[in-house]
């Protein structure tokens, strides 16, 4: 079940974490974790404080300074941190901060969106929410397809390539959208002038102090180095624009995989729609029998914070069942993920909504439809192992 936060005090487990986590994010605003100079914003002081007081409570040597602080996010995991958190909320190798690229890892986003008043949960809603609006108001749901597609294919764009996308008639609605979410990319992340994209991923890699190169999507990183794909002069086209790291981890990250499942759901010549209704949730699955489901794709690196934040799938378009998906990369990286994730659900959702894997979701629908073990699933499997 997931625990009571109500009794929480600041310098508390779960409070704290997500304090700290709120401060690293403030503080890579600012300026390059690796090289932090004063001043210190308000929230990254209150996160030293809040740490010293846990520390001193518990009899532990706390950190120092902010400067301190990050170096425990890059080289402890939390879980040995003076902290009391509830059994399955962290893992052992979880951390806050990079270790290798010294940005803050998708841990750290997640902690910080696991609180009410979390500035990147709602600058992603409201930027998700302004596109869904502007579209719904022109009565154009094909161009808030067209939108999230390109945020998940074309994280990296020349600024002389988004101006030619937004003169496209599928982007009419979404006037001046573009220049918000995309933005120049990290000057830090170019090596002799240019930037460097992921080939699997599409994606700007971040180059390593000993050579080398990090991607920051687990997918990618779970599969082995990252195959350098594309790179690009940091003029090239105007420059060069990335879009914004919440955006890429909530929205480009969990769309690799919708778009995964809606080639593989192709192939079984099954016609998914994708985020019907203005994203109601993400992929509608009309089944020859006249049943719908409904699916809503999650790509989150803590299983127990996914279930903390995942709600009931809206009714309208109406579905028979609903599905919670999780790539297949975390249950390789992680075998309890989808038991995790259940046990965290809230009691409304866990009656609502079954968790399974693609695979797991893959093998339902290879049996609705009656399909024999060599059928075209194998072509799924053969992309996974191309991927």
């Amino acid at each position: 079940m997931p625990p009571d936060d109500s009794a929480l005090v600041p310098h508390q487990g779960l409070t704290l974490l997500r304090t700290v986590a709120s401060a690293v994010l403030d503080l890579d605003a600012l300026s390059d974790l690796g090289t932090f100079t004063l001043p210190y914003p308000d929230e990254a002081q209150r996160a030293l404080d809040r740490t010293v007081l846990a520390c001193l409570l518990r009899g532990a040597d706390p950190p120092l300074s902010v400067s301190d602080l990050l170096v425990w996010c890059r080289q402890r995991p939390v879980t040995e941190w003076p902290l009391d958190l509830p059994d399955g909320l962290a893992g052992s190798e979880d951390r806050l901060i990079d270790e290798d690229a010294c940005v803050p890892t998708d841990l750290c986003y997640e902690w910080a969106v696991d609180r009410p008043d979390s500035a990147t949960e709602q600058i992603d809603r409201a930027l998700i929410g302004l596109a869904m609006d502007r579209c719904r108001s022109a009565n154009a749901p094909a161009s808030y397809v067209a939108f999230r597609r390109l945020l998940i294919e074309h994280p990296v764009l020349t600024r002389d390539k988004a101006a030619e996308i937004a003169l496209e008639p599928a982007f009419t609605p979404l006037d001046g959208l573009l220049q918000q979410i995309y933005l120049p990319a990290p000057i830090g992340w170019a090596r002799g002038g240019r930037f460097t994209s992921c080939r699997r991923c599409h994606t700007l890699l971040a180059p390593m102090r000993e050579g080398g190169w990090w991607c920051e999507n687990a997918r990618c990183r779970h599969q082995g180095d990252a195959p350098v794909g594309p790179a690009y002069d940091e003029l090239e086209g105007g420059g060069v624009l990335l879009l914004t790291r919440p955006l890429r981890l909530f929205v480009t990250s969990p769309g690799v995989a919708e778009l995964r499942l809606e080639r593989a759901l192709l192939r079984l010549r099954l016609t998914p729609e994708l985020w019907p209704n203005y994203d109601a949730y993400d992929v509608r699955i009309p089944l020859p029998d006249g049943r719908v489901w409904a699916v809503d794709v999650k790509d989150w690196a803590n299983p127990a914070l996914l279930g903390r934040n995942a709600g009931p799938l809206p009714k309208d378009p109406p579905y028979d069942e609903a599905f919670l998906l999780v790539p297949d990369h975390r249950i390789a990286l992680r075998r309890d993920y989808v038991s995790v994730v259940r046990r965290y659900l809230r009691a409304e959702v866990r009656k609502s909504t079954t968790v399974l894997s693609h695979r797991q979701l893959m093998a339902r629908i290879r049996t609705t439809l009656a399909d024999g073990p060599g059928g075209p699933f194998a072509d799924d499997q053969a992309e996974d192992a191309d991927a």
